[in-house]
C-alpha cells in the first residue's frame, strides 16, 4: 500500500488501526498459485484473520473453522456452507448437534480423536445426516491421532460417514525444504499403509505445511518464489492421485495487513530515548518477537531514516513489558510521527491481550483500489467471535 494511502488512513480513521490491503491479498493468492501450481487447492485457516474471510472465501476453496465462535462469524458473514472445514481439538457435542441440525450444508467435519469420531457417528446418525470427514494425523502433539487408530476408524463401516481422506498440520514457520521433504516422505509412508493394510485410498490430503513468513530486519534472506517452487517439486513427489489442499493463514494473509501507532510522548531517562505510542504489545505481537530485542520491517511516516539514535517504542500499556522495538534505528522521532509495521496481517490482531488495561481496541481497516477504505469492525460480527452458541 502507497504511503499516501497510510496517511489517509492515520488522519482519517484515526491509531493505532490495522489495516489490510484487498488487492494484496489477491496479487499474494495468484502468486502463491501460480509458483506451486494450479492443481493445487488451498484452505484458509481463518483464525489468522477472520476481518478477511469475505474476500479469501472467493479466493481459495475452504475455510478451516476451529471454535463455534469463528462458526458464527462465517454464518453472519453469509459464507458458503460447504467452503467449511469443521475442525479443531475440542469439538463439543453440543456444538455438532447445532451444526449439523441446522446446517445441513456443510462441508467437511476433521475427526481428531476416537472420541471426536465417536461423535460424528452418533449425531449424524441422530440427524441422518451424511457427512465427510478427514481424519487427522498427529505430528507428536496434542492434534489428531496415530497412524493405528486411523487404521481402526478406518476399519468400521459407517452409513452416515465418507471418509474423504486425512488431514495433517506439521508446525509453523519452517524454512527447510529438507524437513519439509521428511514430512511429505513420512505422509507417502502412511498412504501407502492405508491402502495395503486397509485397502483405502484417501480422495482427498489437506496439509498445513507451514510455510514461513519474514517478520524481522535479521531474517534469513531467501528466495521466496524460488522457495515454493522447490516445495512444489517437494509436493509432486508424494505421487498422490487425488485433491491435494495446502491449509494456509500466516502465509497467505500476513503479508497484506499493516499496523500503525501514533508517537504520543518522547522522553529521555538514564541516556535512552523512549518514544510513547497510542498503541503497544496489546495490539502487535509478531511470531518469534523476542523480548522486542529484534526489528521488524517497520518505517515511520513522514521518513525519519538517517544517521541513528537508537530509541525504545513503547506501548501503552503500564507495565514494563510494553516494549515494541528496542533500538529502533531512526534519526529522530516527533510528537504524531507514525510508525508503521508491516507483515501485521495474520494474528497480530487476535493474539494480542487485547483487554489488558482497557485501552480502547484498535480500529480494523480494509483498503481496495475498488472499495477505498472500509470499516470492518462494524462490518464483520466480530462481536460473535468468542461465544458458544449462536
Amino acid at each position: 500500500m502507497e504511503k499516501a494511502m497510510i496517511r489517509y488512513a492515520a488522519k482519517n480513521y484515526g491509531t493505532p488501526s490495522y489495516i489490510f490491503d484487498l488487492d494484496a491479498l489477491k496479487d499474494r493468492m495468484e502468486y502463491i498459485r501460480e509458483n506451486l501450481g494450479k492443481n493445487i487447492g488451498f484452505c484458509f485457516a481463518m483464525k489468522a484473520n477472520p476481518f478477511i474471510i469475505k474476500t479469501l472465501s472467493a479466493l481459495t476453496e475452504r475455510l478451516e473453522v476451529c471454535s463455534p465462535g469463528e462458526f458464527s462469524v462465517c454464518v453472519k458473514s453469509n459464507i458458503p456452507e460447504e467452503k467449511l472445514v469443521i475442525s479443531g481439538v475440542y469439538k463439543s457435542e453440543e456444538d455438532i448437534r447445532m451444526m449439523m441440525e441446522n446446517h445441513p450444508a456443510i462441508g467437511t467435519y476433521t475427526a481428531e480423536s476416537m472420541r471426536q469420531w465417536d461423535a460424528l457417528k452418533k449425531i449424524s446418525k441422530r440427524y441422518g445426516r451424511n457427512i465427510r470427514v478427514l481424519l487427522r494425523l498427529t505430528s507428536g502433539n496434542q492434534f489428531g491421532m496415530k497412524g493405528d487408530e486411523i487404521k481402526k476408524i478406518i476399519g468400521e463401516h459407517n452409513d452416515n460417514i465418507r471418509i474423504s481422506g486425512i488431514q495433517f498440520f506439521s508446525g509453523t514457520q519452517k524454512t527447510s525444504l529438507k524437513r519439509l521433504s521428511r514430512e511429505t516422505e513420512k505422509l507417502k509412508e502412511l498412504l501407502t499403509e492405508l491402502e495395503a493394510d486397509c485397502g483405502f485410498v484417501p480422495r482427498e490430503l489437506e496439509y498445513g505445511p507451514g510455510l514461513p513468513v519474514s517478520y524481522f530486519t535479521d531474517d534469513k534472506s531467501f528466495d521466496e518464489s524460488d522457495f515454493l517452487k522447490e516445495f512444489g517439486c517437494i509436493l509432486k513427489s508424494l505421487n498422490f492421485d487425488g485433491k491435494l489442499i495446502l491449509e494456509l493463514g500466516r502465509f497467505i494473509c500476513a503479508p497484506c495487513g499493516a499496523y500503525i501507532t501514533k508517537a504520543v510522548d518522547i522522553k529521555t531517562n538514564q541516556g535512552q530515548i523512549y518514544c510513547i505510542t497510542d498503541g503497544g504489545m496489546n495490539h502487535i505481537n509478531y511470531y518469534g518477537q523476542s523480548m522486542a530485542m529484534r526489528i521488524p520491517h517497520s518505517e515511520t511516516l513522514p521518513d525519519r531514516s538517517g544517521e541513528a539514535n537508537h530509541i525504545t517504542v513503547c506501548g501503552a500499556l503500564c507495565t514494563s513489558n510494553d516494549i515494541l522495538v528496542k533500538h529502533y534505528p531512526v534519526k529522530k522521532i516527533e510528537i504524531g510521527d507514525v510508525f508503521v509495521f508491516k507483515n501485521a496481517g495474520a494474528y497480530c490482531m487476535t493474539e494480542g491481550i487485547s483487554l489488558f488495561l482497557t485501552r480502547a481496541l484498535p480500529q480494523v481497516l480494509s483498503y481496495s483500489r475498488e472499495n477505498g477504505f472500509r470499516v470492518l469492525r462494524s462490518e464483520t460480527p466480530t462481536d460473535f467471535l468468542n461465544t458458544a452458541l449462536i
